[in-house]
């Protein structure tokens, strides 16, 4: 199989509630989408949810244009390929760049998965018919506006809420969370923002008493000894994020015993490939999984709904329904939660119909390359 065309669309989508983590402050959106056509004209669809700033990882917006354009459309276009998987060799030699590679896996495996006639979870061999959803909240002005949103998001019946903490705004605005919600799934996420000293580690084991599900990436990515430390320290399970790029990283975590749980971010990984091996490796390890999320449109949150039908996924995944975030998406139906549960899809591919009209509408960039642009292009 070849693919015979291969758009890519940077779309900006406002946010209903601004959302601000440890690092900043954000009010809307710019994803590139990959739209890929095969000769049949079957189309798949992905999605690059790159961070526009250096913050959360090194990629941006425009780091994933870039190598999106000069390097992943050439190499897609070339190859030959049965099955994702063997796509994803044509750009094997290009360091890094997971969430730029992410896009392109996903909207090989939901072509893949159309062109078979399959949904994508089952394609991925996902069992779950249905999938707990949890949702993230970031940093209020105040300790009320953090406590009115947990109650507006408890009353959606979401099954988990994780709170953005950072030096600051900790131990007070969780101890008033859990004051008010003695027995929900709550845990907490720095993002990096803490270093690791013996003073910080005493610190946040302090949490402890919270009854907290985890912790997740108090610490800099590359500090794995950091969080091994902390865990020894600490009752609560520390989570792993930004640090789990690669199988080897989450070798070295199981190495080090540097966390008891795992958060697989489909595009943090380099895409649904990585991913699902990571959860395979995971919880042959005894290691909890659950899927993340970078704030996707719809073609990224269907994606982490497929994956996170997987048995291993048995905490609830950041896949709340899209009015969570927008007020309208690029899919229709949006994906919509009942009682904090999103249904797995049945019908070929990611399931749902993607918004051209209303793509075009809020596009930044825009490219359309056919095979016959890159014939005989430098590898």
């Amino acid at each position: 199989m070849r693919i015979a065309r291969i758009r890519l669309h940077e779309v900006r989508v406002p946010l209903v509630h601004s959302f601000q983590t440890s690092s900043h402050r954000k009010s809307s959106l710019d994803h590139i989408l990959v739209e890929m056509v095969d000769a049949d004209g079957v189309t798949g669809w992905g999605e690059i949810a790159s961070p526009a700033d250096p913050y959360y990882c090194s990629e941006t917006t425009d780091t994933a244009w870039l190598v999106a354009t000069r390097y992943l459309v050439p190499r897609a276009l070339e190859a030959e390929w049965e099955r994702p998987e063997e796509l994803e060799t044509a750009w094997a030699r290009i360091r890094g760049h997971e969430f730029a590679k992410a896009g392109f896996v996903g909207a090989a495996w939901d072509l893949w998965a159309r062109r078979a006639g399959m949904p994508l979870a089952r394609a991925l061999g996902g069992e779950r018919t249905q999938v707990r959803a949890g949702v993230s909240l970031g940093i209020e002005p105040t300790i009320d506006a953090l406590l009115a949103q947990v109650e507006h998001q408890l009353a959606a019946g979401y099954h988990r809420v994780k709170l953005k903490i950072a030096p600051g705004w900790d131990l007070e605005p969780v101890r008033a969370v859990r004051a008010a919600h003695p027995d929900i799934d709550l845990h907490v996420d720095a993002n990096g923002a803490y270093p690791s000293d013996d003073e910080t580690i005493a610190y946040l084991a302090r949490l402890d008493e919270l009854r907290l599900t985890m912790i997740e990436q108090p610490f800099a990515p590359r500090d794995l000894t950091g969080h091994a430390r902390l865990q020894q320290r600490m009752s609560t399970p520390v989570c792993l994020d930004e640090s789990v790029v690669t199988l080897d990283d989450l070798r070295t975590m199981l190495a080090l015993d540097a966390g008891r749980v795992l958060n697989i971010k489909v595009s943090r990984m380099g895409g649904l490939t990585v991913a699902r091996a990571a959860h395979d490796l995971a919880t042959a390890h005894g290691i909890l999984v659950w899927c993340g999320g970078m704030h996707e449109f719809g073609i990224g949150r269907a994606t982490n709904v497929a994956i996170s039908s997987l048995p291993g996924f048995s905490l609830p995944s950041d896949v709340s329904g899209s009015d969570k975030y927008y007020a309208r998406d690029v899919i229709v139906p949006p994906v919509v939660a009942h009682d904090g549960t999103v249904t797995v899809p049945s019908t070929p591919g990611i399931g749902y119909e993607v918004d051209t009209a209303w793509i075009a509408e809020n596009r930044l960039r825009f490219l359309d390359t056919a095979e016959a642009d890159v014939a005989g292009a430098p590898a």
